[in-house]
Parts: C-alpha cells; sequence; structure tokens
C-alpha cells in the first residue's frame, strides 16, 4: 500500500536525495542472500537534514493514518528515522511513542530487547507500527513484529521508506499485518 502524504513536490524531492545519496545498480548480495542489480542503503538519506525530515513526515503520517500510538523497527535500519519521526511528531504537536527492536538481548545491564521503554512503560495492548528503512523480503520487519507481539502489542500495520516489491508485502500480509510504503523499487527503475 501506498502511504505518507508528502506532496507531489516533496515526494520527488525525496526520490532525488534517495538517486544521489542511496541508490547504486551493479552486482550487490542482499542481506536476505539474494543477488540485485540494484542496492539502496537509505541510512545517507535518513541522516541527511531534508531526507530525514521527509522521511519521518511520510512516516509519521502513516503512524497517524494507522492509529498506532508506538513505532519501532529491528536495528540498525529503523533506528535513524524513528528517532526523526518522534521529534518531528513532538514538534508538530502529534507525539508518537518511539522504540526500537535489538536483534540480540542486551548483553550488559537489563539485557533488554525492546530499547526506549520508561520504567513503568509497557507495549501491552499497545498498538505499534513497525517501521524499516527497506522492505524486500519482509523477514527482518518479522522479526521485529514477533518480539512487539511477544510482549503484548498490538501489530496491524508495517511501514517502510522503500518497497524493493520482492515479497516483503506478501509475507506480512500471511502474518496479518498491512505493509505501506513510502516509495518502490519502480521510482527507481521507471517500471
Amino acid at each position: 500500500m501506498a502511504g505518507g502524504r508528502l506532496s507531489g513536490a516533496e515526494r520527488a524531492e525525496l526520490v532525488e536525495i534517495v538517486r544521489s545519496r542511496s541508490f547504486k545498480t551493479g552486482s550487490f548480495t542482499l542481506s536476505s542472500g539474494k543477488t540485485s542489480s540494484l542496492y539502496f542503503n537509505l541510512k545517507p538519506t535518513m541522516l541527511d537534514p531534508r531526507g530525514a525530515e521527509l522521511s519521518a513526515r511520510a512516516l509519521l503520517d502513516i503512524a497517524e493514518a494507522t492509529a498506532s500510538g508506538y513505532v519501532s523497527g529491528l536495528e540498525m535500519g529503523a533506528v535513524p528515522v524513528i528517532g526523526s519521526l518522534a521529534a518531528l511528531g513532538s514538534s508538530e504537536g502529534r507525539p508518537v511513542r518511539a522504540t526500537f527492536v535489538r536483534k540480540q538481548p542486551k548483553g550488559h545491564g537489563t539485557k533488554d530487547v525492546i530499547e526506549g521503554l520508561g520504567p513503568d512503560e509497557t507495549l501491552e495492548g499497545r498498538r505499534v507500527l513497525v517501521i524499516d528503512d527497506v522492505a524486500t523480503s519482509g523477514a527482518s520487519t518479522l522479526v521485529a513484529i514477533e518480539r512487539i507481539r511477544e510482549v503484548g502489542g498490538i501489530v496491524e500495520h508495517a511501514a517502510c521508506l522503500l518497497n524493493r516489491q520482492e515479497g516483503g508485502e506478501e509475507l506480512l500480509a500471511d502474518h496479518g499485518v498491512a505493509l505501506h510504503s513510502v516509495l518502490s523499487a519502480s521510482d527507481f527503475t521507471g517500471g
């Protein structure tokens, strides 16, 4: 599903930021193990001042449209934009709480898997929008969804900045989650 309410000009600006900072062609091995001629590393976009703002605004709109009081995602891909989203939401009077999911429990202290919750805060019974920077197979997004569901969070929606359109939407749908995307690979391939 398309998501985010960026204006046409803002969306075109975000596409250009991604194209110049985060998109490469060649031969690449993806985290899924597949080989692809397209590579997206959205961290340079998410850490660019304007890229961060546009990305956060689009995802904040999705969080609001899905009535999600929390956003979360698997480290490291989601972390930059989740921080930007929380700050932007507060400054616009649309606050959304943010957490992130560790791939492995913290090795010291509280050994938390989910970071960002206050001492008396829980995700139990809370609607959580799970965010990822890029969705390919959907597997990393599903890991975050499962961890959040294990602690009682309600996850019916996920969002990504860029959907590679390689099965992620279908995998998440099989687990009762609708995937919303800001951009797709076809924005960069003309397809």
